[in-house]
């Protein structure tokens, strides 16, 4: 059995039909048996007729100004979604401020070096931050830190701060212990022996 191919109507056959139906001089049933159409038909085009009128008679600039509204909405939406989305990827983004700083790329064209900083997370004063060197006292404190280190290797950060103290270098013991690991200098004494080696001796 042959398939019944579906009617196509042109868009002005509809706008007529639509016409018709506004006007109500007739029924639907009339208007879909003069034009020999579905009776479902004629409502559903009066319908969509009657819903773009608005768009017949705005002018350009309404037009041109839903459109602007429209498309700022969606943009919106995206940015909604783009820092929901950065934000999620900052908190698996671990990582030390040195390692993010080598992320940066200053020569990108693209990406300013504010954005980028923005993007993973560093604040932009660490990126441009370049530590001092040490000052001439705390050089000179370690350089006597590291000639009485090799007289007595067994000298912790208390008798190394006692020391500095008693040849008139007041000194506190925080700084001290900053400087022996800046020096990698650690006092040397026996360890204690575990008990799992007593054990097994």
């Amino acid at each position: 059995m042959k398939k019944k191919r579906r009617k196509s109507y042109t868009a002005a056959f509809k706008v007529k039909i639509a016409l018709e139906a506004i006007k109500g001089q007739r029924t639907i049933n009339e208007i879909a048996t003069h034009y020999g159409v579905h009776p479902n038909m004629a409502p559903q085009w009066k319908k969509r007729a009657i819903e773009s009128l608005p768009d017949v008679f705005s002018t350009r600039r309404e037009r041109d100004a839903q459109g602007e509204e429209a498309l700022k909405a969606e943009l919106y939406r995206q940015i909604g979604q783009l820092k929901v989305e950065l934000d999620r990827l900052k908190k698996k983004l671990v990582r030390s401020t040195d390692q993010k700083r080598q992320l940066v790329e200053p020569d990108n064209d693209s990406i300013s070096v504010c954005r980028q900083c923005e993007l993973i997370g560093l604040p932009r004063a660490s990126f441009y931050y370049e530590p001092g060197g040490e000052s001439a006292e705390n050089l000179r404190l370690m350089r006597l830190l590291d000639e009485q280190y090799t007289r007595t290797p067994f000298y912790g950060v208390l008798k190394m701060t006692a020391w500095l103290r008693e040849n008139c270098h007041p000194v506190n013991c925080k700084r001290v212990r900053r400087l022996l690991r800046l020096m990698g200098l650690e006092a040397i004494y026996p360890k204690k022996t575990s008990t799992s080696r007593i054990t097994s001796s």
